[in-house]
């Protein structure tokens, strides 16, 4: 009884309700050799999976058109479309059956063994999860090659039929179904009607989106991280979900009673009376939370002592603004525009495409200011050109040619999307933000590549809109020397999470050492402080755009230090407003420096937040 499973805190809220375990089993295939006269055949079967996989996602994707909670799960079905249209999977298997003579299955699952050695040696935790998506989408191509009837299967009206035919390994429990786990404390529980805790060893968007529409309290899943596509997912519907636990799916019976505490990132399997009992009533509490933080929505984030508070979006694809205006963000503080590069084998965007998307972004904010920050991935095998395919294996290191690095590197891929967003700046207020800077010279090259991009545009005769150009501070250095940046650029946006994991020198998404990455670590807090008060004696705008902008533990802290302006996903805006509008900025001052001189300021800032929660 009450057995605890650890995993990873990827969203908020309680859930309560009966395991349905699904996808326990590693994918099996055949391994067999062919002869020649077969190769056609197996190499037509791949095809067929493919089709049949892509026109699956694009269909669902069509079902979803109109929901406007779904716009960012509609987004990553894109992306997962468009990788399974990209030619480099289907060619690479498709040449190992016709030189190996491999049957189309492990074919497959060769190549998917190729890229996933190319995705572990990455060392980008947002682009080392990618794995994930593509393990999930092989599957799901080997599942439709398996298909017996494949008419049938394309002519099903929806993902659950899909599901039902390709089945996820474990059957569906009935909500109602007793407990085989429920005897003892639990025995009034047999005739309770649980929703549905999916728990699954992975899962992949499209899935997510059929158990919505079955209406699940929550999931548990033994991969995933915190940029993992279910874990945004899981926030952008603002599910209680615990990912990376390792073996969950091993460890829970089918049927059994779960509690999912989010925010500790904890599973409790087949708890005790007394724990259920205290569980339904902090769920009711959340509740009751939720109720009331809903009512702000309309309300301006202002502190008790007239402070007003920018709050603004984070956001990974064009279909996401609608989300955040709908959440209260008056502007999108992080574009992410590494949706565009992703998957790109031997191709980049082209300036045309980079400039729908971003337009499509500023036009669907209405008017509300967008921050895009340019690429920051590096110039990785994922990405590649033809002028990067000679580069070693280094380059896919952090602290390799990555992100601003990467784009000063290959002046002609940078101004190919400075001019894009130059372009898409006529449509509304559009910023550049430059990640990863390190060094003055790159601020100044970089606005020397602006510079001849609104050249470039001239001579052509193509309109452009003037833009703001903005410093990503995420390297200590940066933070140090904030002061000569100040001079060269518009604003600052401090990234705490990579300020936080180049400062302790801690990967978070390495197990080993994760439980080290503490954004609110003394070493952290002075170097955002520092940059704060810099910007303040400059009057240059400045942002938090990392998770402890959208952590209201922390938010009276960041207020205290003089921040008027956060970031943070759209699902976390109106827990962040709750805070703001029973703060008084001016009181919090000495707090805060408080903070900053003690050995131990994560004590002083949960202490503190007890006290208001009780207070409240």
């Amino acid at each position: 009884m009450n057995e605890h499973i650890n995993g990873i805190a990827v969203s908020r809220g309680i859930a309560i309700g009966r395991a349905l375990l699904l996808g326990q089993e590693p994918l099996q295939v055949k391994h067999y050799l062919i002869s020649e006269k077969h190769v056609a055949r197996e190499v037509k079967r791949l095809q067929a999976g493919f089709e049949l996989a892509v026109q699956e996602l694009r269909r669902v994707q069509r079902s979803i058109m109109d929901d406007a909670s779904s716009a960012e799960l509609h987004a990553l079905l894109d992306v997962h479309a468009m990788l399974l249209e990209d030619p480099e999977l289907q060619m690479g298997a498709a040449a190992f059956i016709e030189k190996r003579r491999y049957n189309a299955e492990w074919a497959l699952m060769q190549q998917l063994a190729h890229f996933s050695r190319e995705f572990d040696a990455m060392e980008d935790s947002y682009l080392r999860e990618r794995k994930v998506d593509l393990e999930q989408l092989v599957k799901r191509v080997v599942h439709c090659m398996r298909a017996p009837d494949i008419a049938a299967v394309q002519s099903s009206s929806s993902l659950a039929e899909f599901v039902a035919v390709f089945g996820a390994h474990g059957q569906a429990a009935h909500a109602g179904a007793a407990s085989e786990a429920a005897d003892g404390p639990l025995a009034d529980c047999k005739s309770q009607d649980w929703p549905f805790i999916i728990v699954a060893h992975d899962l992949a968007p499209a899935d997510m989106l059929h158990f919505k529409s079955v209406a699940f309290a929550g999931f548990v899943a033994d991969t995933g991280g915190v940029t993992s596509h279910t874990t945004i997912v899981a926030r952008s519907l603002d599910i209680p979900a615990v990912v990376g636990t390792k073996n969950a799916s091993q460890r829970i019976a089918q049927d059994a009673i779960l509690i999912i505490h989010a925010e500790a990132g904890v599973v409790i399997v087949n708890p005790d009376a007394q724990t259920l009992a205290h569980y339904f009533e902090l769920q009711k509490n959340d509740l009751q939370v939720r109720e009331r933080q809903q009512q702000l929505l309309h309300t301006p984030a202002v502190t008790q002592d007239g402070q007003a508070v920018e709050l603004l979006a984070n956001i990974e694809f064009p279909a996401d603004c609608e989300v955040a205006i709908a959440a209260g963000a008056v502007g999108v503080g992080l574009f992410r525009s590494e949706f565009l590069f992703m998957g790109r084998e031997g191709v980049l965007p082209d300036e045309h495409e980079q400039y729908l998307a971003y337009k499509e972004a500023v036009l669907a904010m209405k008017g509300l200011p967008v921050t895009i920050r340019t690429v920051d991935i590096g110039a990785d095998k994922l990405l590649h050109s033809a002028s990067h395919q000679g580069r070693s294996e280094w380059d896919q290191s952090p602290l390799g040619l990555r992100a601003i690095r990467w784009s000063l590197s290959s002046p002609e891929m940078f101004r190919t999307q400075l001019r894009a967003l130059l372009r898409a700046a006529v449509h509304g207020p559009l910023n550049i933000l430059l990640p990863m800077l390190s060094h003055f010279s790159q601020v100044q090259e970089a606005r020397a590549q602006l510079e001849l991009s609104r050249q470039e545009l001239r001579a052509a005769q193509v309109p452009f809109g003037e833009v703001r150009l903005g410093a990503m501070v995420e390297v200590p250095a940066a933070a140090l020397m904030v002061e000569q940046f100040l001079d060269d650029v518009d604003f600052v946006s401090i990234g705490s999470n990579d300020l936080t994991q180049y400062t302790l020198a801690v990967d978070r998404t390495n197990e080993a050492v994760a439980h080290l990455f503490d954004a609110t670590h003394p070493a952290v807090l002075q170097l955002i402080a520092h940059v704060i008060a810099q910007c303040h004696k400059r009057g240059k705008h400045v942002s938090v755009c990392g998770e402890i902008a959208g952590d209201p533990m922390v938010t009276d802290l960041l207020l205290g230090l003089g921040l008027t302006s956060f970031s943070m996903h759209p699902v976390q805006l109106l827990q962040v407003k709750e805070r703001i509008v029973h703060a008084n900025a001016s009181q919090l001052a000495d707090w805060a420096r408080q903070v900053l001189a003690s050995n131990t300021p994560h004590t002083l800032i949960a202490q503190h937040a007890h006290v208001e929660q009780v207070a409240a």
